[in-house]
């Protein structure tokens, strides 16, 4: 038998690998862990976390012109983005905090330093400039930003750099259509900031459900927020603090920040795989098994850096199987299927299952209910902001198949139906529960005509 240095060793300190570390170490395991950066991996460092934030900041420049309408009377506003920055990073580094003294406490040594595969069992760490070798290592470096190669590219920034702009900007254009580029324009736009996203498809939030993605456009240009489709920067460049953005059409846009969200890529780079002998599929992500097992018997991959579904929750998850099924004796595949997902765009999205299209490919006959209404909220606030539920039944068994949300706290809402659609839920099971009144979560269970339903 080898002696080694760990009996695990993990690559990348974010959600999954922190999970993974924590659980084998308090299993009794000699478990080492690197992390170039801070703990905390994207989620907590430059994602989830800080956006949510952000989006709580946003929030409030029409929180107070809807209070009008309950009687308060609310004085002079100003908006201060370096007390958001300041407190923002105060918290990010108590949550990275909270990592480490959760790693530490269970027993795993805490390394600050890039790692970089040897070969199947050794590992450089280079700010230390030594090597260390392990029995089982883990990959879980997650993912990074893209960037398109436009002239003038350099002058963009990407969500990583959002999160940290000296000053907010006057105007910023928002290119991509997925749910990072939704999410940062709602922000720039509740912030104040003259704001335009710009998306080269026909329609954004691609893969969503239809009535979603179009529901969701309509409310944000009510807000204000100009969404351009079928347009995609030819070049940028700058012109003393501004930047002129010229359009593939020619058309051009004067903008003082261009933020790109149009994809990322698995963060594989000077990882040293080929010294491992670990493959890599087309995407250019780790190739793994449903185990999180890549093709080197003793190396494992999982989260963003495996491109599967990449939400912390999900990495998480797949950490917790790893752990299970490589030193808890129990063999537990990860299961990728309805996955509850949250989009916080104004308003916010809520799913679980699958969309109408997407239910319609699979299965011969579907149901369709759906309700679409103005929040009670907004009857005294005044505002014309809209919500939608929506439910895909399979016909022929009364499943649900799929469930969306958009409006107020849908993220909240997806969170509990997905236990019921996890379990497989039925549509009856759904009418047979009682409402909760008044709430708009309650449209779940009182919805009983059929929208639209197969011929």
């Amino acid at each position: 038998m080898a002696n080694y240095d760990f009996d695990l060793f993990v690559i990348g300190g974010g959600s999954g690998g922190v999970r993974a570390g924590r659980m084998a170490a308090g299993r009794g395991l000699k478990v080492g862990i690197a992390e170039e950066f801070r703990y905390g991996g994207t989620c907590v460092i430059r994602g989830c976390v800080p956006k949510k934030l952000f989006v709580y900041a946003s929030h409030f420049s029409e929180d107070f012109e809807d209070a009008a309408g309950f009687g308060w009377q609310v004085g002079a506003r100003r908006f201060d983005w370096p007390t958001l920055i300041a407190n923002k990073d105060a918290e990010i580094a108590r949550l990275s905090a909270l990592y480490e003294r959760g790693l530490n406490n269970a027993g795993a040594q805490i390394i600050h330093s890039r790692a970089e595969l040897r070969d199947a069992h050794t590992i450089h760490l280079s700010t230390e400039n030594r090597t260390v070798t392990a029995d089982k290592i883990l990959i879980a470096t997650g993912g990074w930003p893209s960037l398109p190669e436009v002239p003038g590219i350099e002058h963009a920034i990407t969500s990583n750099e959002a999160f940290h702009l000296p000053q907010l900007p006057r105007r910023a254009l928002v290119v991509g259509g997925g749910y990072i580029a939704v999410e940062f324009a709602g922000i720039f736009h509740g912030l104040g900031v003259e704001t335009k996203l710009l998306y080269r498809g026909a329609e954004i939030l691609r893969g969503f459900d239809m009535d979603i993605r179009t529901m969701l456009h309509r409310e944000m240009a009510k807000k204000g927020l100009e969404v351009r489709l079928s347009a995609n920067p030819a070049r940028i460049e700058k012109y003393g603090d501004s930047l002129i953005v010229t359009l593939e059409d020619g058309a051009t846009i004067e903008t003082d920040c261009i933020m790109y969200a149009t994809g990322r890529k698995p963060n594989i780079a000077g990882l040293g795989l080929d010294a491992a002998g670990v493959a890599v599929n087309a995407k250019g992500a780790i190739a793994v098994d449903e185990y999180s097992h890549t093709n080197v018997e003793n190396i494992w991959a999982l989260g963003d850096v495996t491109d599967r579904v990449n939400l912390t929750p999900v990495a998480i998850h797949e950490a917790m199987c790893f752990v299970s099924t490589v030193f808890g004796g129990r063999p537990l595949p990860v299961d990728h299927e309805l996955i509850p997902t949250a989009v916080f765009s104004q308003p916010s999205i809520g799913v679980c299952g699958l969309t109408e299209e997407a239910a319609r490919q699979r299965f011969k006959h579907i149901d369709i209910y759906k309700a679409e209404f103005r929040p009670m909220k907004h009857t005294l606030s005044g505002r014309e902001e809209r919500m939608l539920m929506k439910l895909i039944v399979d016909a022929d068994n009364d499943k649900v198949l799929g469930c969306h949300i958009l409006g107020a706290d849908a993220g909240e809402i997806i969170q509990c139906l997905g236990v019921a659609i996890k379990m497989g839920a039925t549509k009856a099971d759904f009418d047979a529960t009682m409402a909760v009144h008044p709430t708009a979560a309650e449209e779940f269970v009182t919805m009983r005509e059929k929208w639209k339903a197969d011929a």
